[in-house]
């Protein structure tokens, strides 16, 4: 069956402003189609096979009475309180056990009619009979009661689960806090020992550059004195070595001198003195004469010892200079 057809099958169900689909084996609510038809506020729907409404029914706001009894109805849709302006909803013979906390919401239902569903024992106390028009009447009132009570029991529990679930977030949200300041710190002390470290480790750095700086200042001090030392030490074995040996030299010079001087004064004596004739200056004359021959026998050979002394003291003198 197309959706035209069906349209055209729910015009030919309707009458004024109500729509008469009982007794149609419907397993279902045709919303959609009754969407269209704004105007027919009242719709019958007994004495068929339907076994819940669709979400989309609670956007039927139109409807002032509902007629859904004898059905297999099980529950019915949580925003059932959307629908505004229901005053009269007969739910007799389904199979109902309870009804959506927003049924409290339902403030202008006058009258109601749940009899023969398995409602649970305080819902179905709430209810009573519904024999008649007025216990039907009552029977809407005391389960709108019943159903606020219930809806102020969902609302508290809501909100003690609201709170609770706050609570619970504020604690953990302490906890992050907590957490993460302790990360924080942790962090902050590891980078205070990191730097820390750093520190000690170019501390250590500079004073191993400062000691090795130190030693090597030590050490080029300690060549310095070393070298001074040798220096000082090498001139005064150069200057004081000579020293005797000249010393020596003169002292040898100086007695052969006054030996030569000695002699050579009793020689003169000897020969320009009367005393040439005592017999003390007769072998000393003789001794000249014979020196004096000898002399000019060896004059050569002195000569070249003159010359080799001269050459040997001008080697000593430059390698006294070079030394020093």
């Amino acid at each position: 069956m197309s959706k035209n057809s069906k349209v055209l099958n729910l015009k030919d169900k309707i009458s004024g402003n109500e729509v008469d689909l009982s007794l149609c084996n419907l397993t279902e609510v045709p919303v959609r189609e009754l969407a269209l038809f704004p105007k027919a506020t009242v719709v019958d729907l007994s004495c068929n096979n339907i076994t819940s409404l669709p979400p989309e029914f609670c956007s039927l706001t139109h409807l002032v009475k509902v007629d859904l009894s004898k059905n297999q109805l099980t529950c019915l849709p949580d925003d059932l309180g959307s629908l505004s302006n229901l005053q009269h909803l007969d739910l007799y013979n389904n199979k109902l056990t309870v009804l959506p906390v927003s049924f409290s919401q339902l403030r202008g239902l006058k009258w109601l009619d749940l009899k023969d569903n398995p409602l649970e024992p305080d819902l179905a106390k709430a209810a009573g009979d519904c024999l008649d028009e007025k216990q039907c009447k009552q029977c809407a009132s005391k389960v709108l009661q019943h159903m606020r009570a219930l809806q102020e029991e969902v609302d508290h529990a809501r909100e003690k689960r609201l709170l609770r679930e706050k609570e619970l977030e504020r604690k953990r949200e302490v906890k992050q806090r907590e957490r993460e300041a302790k990360e924080k710190e942790a962090r902050k002390q590891e980078k205070a020992e990191e730097k820390e470290k750093r520190r000690k480790e170019y501390n250590a750095q500079m004073a191993a550059l400062a000691a090795k700086e130190q030693q090597k200042k030590k050490n080029e001090q300690k060549k310095k004195k070393n070298r001074q030392a040798a220096g000082a030490d090498k001139k005064v074995v150069v200057e004081s070595g000579p020293k005797p040996r000249l010393s020596l030299i003169g002292l040898l010079f100086k007695l052969l001198l006054l030996v030569l001087l000695g002699l050579a004064g009793v020689a003169a004596a000897c020969r320009l003195t009367d005393l040439q004739k005592e017999a003390m200056c007769v072998p000393v004359n003789f001794a000249v004469d014979d020196g004096l021959l000898w002399a000019r026998e060896q004059e050569g050979v002195v000569r070249q010892l003159v010359h080799n002394l001269s050459s040997a003291a001008k080697e000593f003198l430059q390698s006294s200079q070079t030394s020093k």
